[in-house]
């Protein structure tokens, strides 16, 4: 009775928002039961051959029981269902401030650059240990340029959730930028990222503006857990809760996924975006050459950790090179990290690495005796840490 009830209301739903374009609105529709939502995806998929016009725009959204799909402004009858929650799928952001430099590509010297933030975590001195091989890392953001000479060796498979019968190819720069400082290995004169033996797995969620939805961020994250990634970066934001989007955020956690977020470029001391917001992530805000907490930087007891967010350099679009800040390249530093330790232990669970990341940090500014206090990201201490016996 709930599948015949749901499918008319989804069908005149999607004819009356196809009425009145103007008002029509993206929804995410999620079911509080997996049997109902089994039962009313089995019909859906069962309609589509014969209604793929009107089903089309209807997508699955298997890792929180709901679809995502146009309906009218406001919702009718059903949204009162005690088995059914209904959200508007609002849009989401990459997050990087907004002036960026372009910055030339390799070096005079015939040897790879090691950027400045990669230096400053202390990740050489981690390399001896560990360059990250065998961890694998979904970047959810703009996609990738598959042709630049620093990726080439990095990039592993991926999704593009825009066009799906396309490559996951940026055509924005922001996704390249962030896979570039997690896992840039040039031989020659390019740049070396944090875990330059890591994989990198493009998902394009985010279209050239650096524009995405919720119900896009979601499908990213179910492709991360479904082909059992390790780390899950996540550089961009939003400011409205979404309760789709933390159940997404809670299956992956709970399937044992890192989940790295960047914590917003307000500058607040108080506010964190969304998803950093959830405390299944670890939050990461931005910092200086000055080891100075950045200014556009969120900040305060919500943070867990803070990495080098200013004036960044790293790859780019047509094989070419970028400094852009934000706390987006910060959190690519801590994903690279984290790789860095699942390449010496991949048993590690996400709060322990949470937990050894904030033990191990350097302390930032006037040191404090509150211990809320995050620090900045280090990853030779952090290698470090992995000897303990509490870990």
């Amino acid at each position: 009775m709930r599948t015949a009830a749901f499918l008319q209301w989804l069908h005149d739903e999607i004819g009356l928002a196809g009425r009145t374009p103007g008002s029509a609105k993206r929804h995410i529709v999620r079911f509080r039961s997996q049997r109902d939502y089994a039962a009313c995806r089995a019909e859906l998929r069962r309609l589509k051959p014969a209604l793929a016009r009107r089903l089309s725009p209807v997508r699955e959204l298997g890792l929180i029981r709901g679809f995502s799909c146009m309906l009218s402004s406001n919702p009718g009858s059903l949204q009162a269902a005690a088995w059914l929650d209904i959200e508007e799928d609002l849009p989401v952001r990459v997050q990087r401030v907004a002036e960026s430099r372009p910055a030339a590509s390799g070096t005079r010297t015939g040897l790879p650059i090691i950027p400045w933030g990669v230096g400053h975590i202390q990740a050489p001195e981690a390399w001896n240990r560990s360059v990250g091989q065998r961890v694998r890392v979904g970047v959810i953001d703009t996609g990738i340029d598959y042709n630049h000479p620093d990726l080439r060796h990095s990039i592993a498979s991926g999704i593009n959730l825009v066009h799906r019968a396309y490559l996951p190819f940026d055509d924005n720069g922001h996704g390249t930028h962030i896979a570039g400082t997690i896992a840039a290995s040039s031989r020659s004169t390019g740049i070396v990222g944090v875990a330059p033996k890591a994989l990198i797995h493009p998902v394009k969620a985010f279209d050239h503006n650096g524009s995405a939805y919720v119900s896009d961020i979601i499908a990213g994250i179910y492709w991360c857990v479904d082909h059992d990634l390790d780390i899950i970066n996540m550089s961009f934001g939003m400011k409205t809760y979404s309760r789709a989007l933390e159940q997404a955020v809670l299956r992956a956690y709970n399937a044992g996924k890192i989940i790295v977020a960047s914590s917003g470029n307000d500058g607040k001391r108080t506010v964190v975006d969304y998803p950093a917001r959830f405390p299944q992530t670890l939050s990461v805000g931005a910092t200086t050459r000055a080891n100075k907490i950045a200014p556009f930087s969120n900040r305060g007891r919500r943070i867990d950790l803070y990495a080098p967010g200013e004036r960044i350099y790293s790859a780019w679009l047509h094989g070419k090179y970028n400094e852009l800040s934000g706390t987006s390249m910060a959190t690519a530093h801590v994903s690279g990290v984290i790789a860095l330790m699942l390449s010496v232990n991949g048993s590690l669970r996400p709060a322990q690495i949470k937990r050894l990341l904030k033990r191990s940090a350097s302390a930032l500014g006037k040191r404090s005796s509150a211990r809320w206090k995050p620090g900045q990201l280090n990853a030779r201490r952090a290698m470090n840490a992995l000897k303990s016996r509490d870990v």
